[in-house]
This record gives C-alpha cells, sequence and structure tokens, in this order.
C-alpha cells in the first residue's frame, strides 16, 4: 500500500514529462528546437516531433506568405514634382534559421520592422532614379518600377531569411499640399477652356446672325424689286388699256375719269370741297342737271 502510494507521484511527473516532451508542427508552421537559446534541431515537416522537456524549448513560425503595408512616404522623380507613396509587400520566411538568426526574440515583428525599412529605401532609390519621372510612375511603366524594387528587396531580405514574394505600389499622389494647387490650374485651364468654347459658339452665333441678316435685305430687295417691275408693268398696262380705251372713244374715256374722280372725291357724308362755280370738275354734273331740266321741260310742255 506504501509502495503505491510513493509510485503515484513519480508515474504523474512522468506523464507530465512525457506529455511535455511532444509537441505538434502544424503544415502551415515551422518550428525550432532551441536548448538554452541555441538551435539543435529544424522542424519544417509538419507531424509530431520531440524534444527534452525543461531543457529545450520550441519556437514556431508562420509559413505562410505574409502581408507588410509599408509607411506613406514622399519620393522625389527625377522631374521634380513630389509624390506621396503607399505600398505593400507579399513575404515568407524561407530560411527559419537565419531568420532567427537575424531576428532573435523579436521574432516577426522585428522582422517586419527591417523589411518596412528595406522596402522604403529600395522604392526612393528606384522612383528617385535618373529617367524616372512623374510621369513614368504614373504610367504602364509603373510596372517594371514595382519589379526592381521587389527584385532588389528580395536581394536584402535574404540576409533576414526572408523572402519577398511581390511589391505593389497601392496609391501614389501628390502632396496634400500640391493638391489645391494642382486643382486650381487645372480648374482655371478647364473655364479657359470654356471661355474660348463660349468666345468661339458667340463668334459662330454672330456670322450665322451676319448671313441670316444679309439673306433677309437680299430677299427682300429681291422681292421688292420683283413687285416694283410687277407694278410697273401693271401700270404701263393699265395706262396702255386706258390710252386705247381713250383713243376709242374720248368722250366716253373722259365721263368714266370724271366718274372715278367723283367717286373718290365726294366718300363719306361730310366732303366739302372748294372750287370756283366755273370749274370743269363738274361739267358731267350741270351737264347731268341740264339734262333733267330738258327733260322736265318737255314735260311740261
Amino acid at each position: 500500500m506504501r509502495k503505491s502510494l510513493f509510485l503515484l507521484p513519480i508515474l504523474f511527473v512522468a506523464l507530465i514529462l512525457g506529455l511535455s516532451s511532444v509537441f505538434v508542427v502544424d503544415e502551415r508552421e515551422k518550428a525550432l528546437v532551441l536548448q538554452f537559446g541555441q538551435i539543435k534541431a529544424v522542424k519544417e515537416q509538419p507531424g509530431l516531433a520531440f524534444k527534452i522537456p525543461l531543457i529545450q524549448e520550441v519556437v514556431k513560425y508562420d509559413d505562410r506568405i505574409l502581408s507588410l503595408d509599408t509607411d506613406v512616404i514622399e519620393v522625389t522623380p527625377s522631374d521634380d514634382r513630389r509624390l506621396v507613396v503607399d505600398a505593400f509587400a507579399r513575404f515568407r520566411i524561407s530560411d527559419v534559421v537565419q531568420f532567427r538568426q537575424a531576428v532573435g526574440v523579436g521574432g516577426l515583428r522585428a522582422a517586419e520592422d527591417r523589411l518596412s525599412s528595406i522596402l522604403n529605401a529600395q522604392i526612393r532609390e528606384v522612383l528617385g532614379a535618373d529617367q524616372v519621372t512623374s510621369d513614368t510612375i504614373l504610367s504602364e511603366d509603373r510596372r517594371e518600377l514595382m519589379t526592381r524594387i521587389r527584385d532588389q528587396s528580395r536581394a536584402l531580405a535574404r540576409s533576414l531569411g526572408l523572402d519577398v514574394v511581390d511589391v505593389r505600389l497601392k496609391q501614389t499622389n501628390l502632396p496634400e499640399q500640391n493638391l489645391e494647387a494642382t486643382f486650381a490650374r487645372m480648374r482655371a485651364e478647364r473655364e479657359r477652356e470654356a471661355a474660348d468654347e463660349i468666345a468661339r459658339g458667340n463668334e459662330a452665333a454672330q456670322r450665322v446672325r451676319a448671313l441670316a441678316d444679309r439673306t433677309v435685305v437680299e430677299l427682300v430687295s429681291d422681292a421688292e424689286r420683283v413687285a416694283q417691275i410687277t407694278r410697273g408693268e401693271a401700270d404701263a398696262e393699265r395706262n396702255r388699256v386706258y390710252a386705247e380705251a381713250f383713243g376709242a372713244d374720248p368722250e366716253f374715256f373722259a365721263f368714266y375719269r370724271s366718274l372715278s374722280a367723283y367717286e373718290t372725291a365726294l366718300t363719306g357724308g361730310n366732303s366739302s370741297m372748294v372750287m370756283t362755280p366755273d370749274s370743269e370738275f363738274f361739267d358731267y354734273l350741270k351737264g347731268a342737271d341740264r339734262s333733267r331740266a330738258g327733260i322736265g321741260d318737255a314735260a311740261a310742255q
């Protein structure tokens, strides 16, 4: 009985030590077995692994492709137009032993800080190189520039045990203080273009109005000319007819003209005329009175 009580603690301690000597390596991880800070084993294959309990420890690192957003920095291309650049990178831990030796206990956070410094330096170097202008950065050549940044950063990141998979420029903008001036210049250019368009439109409208006015004057002049010709021809025809009528019967023509004159002069209820009694204007009226008087005398007889 006493022996059983003595063995239970030993079995319990042995079980604890046995369990603490086993660890699992996930397929998304790499593991290092450290003994007093020194690397004793590298576990890159997933599955169960063993270590010496209490003496050795296990440090695990992510084996997947990781993302890093760099700080927003300002670069000055060769045309001296400052740009604000925001980039990000994709990387993974390629050599876990070298990674541990490079960053020590700082782990992934320390590696990201050092990789961010490398990326910022390479971005400034590539985008600030000769023959690289702001237009180049904003054009299709941007892809080639990103490839150069990736390759140069990859070469420097190998010392950290990292493999830079890709580098991308997310945004490339003008600094805030330059945006207002740029927008103001763009606004002024658009207003100038609008004023030019309005001026050209007004000029075209004036030409159209002048052409329309000239066309109106020409049409009215032609119409009046044709009307005058038509009136002249009509008057000539009328005079010809009158002349023929006068030549055929002068007495009747004089009588007709007198009646027309009476009709024109004696219109209205209050027509007044002042002339001498012996005027020839009323010859036919006087003749009509004499005719009526002669008819009356004949009837009296």
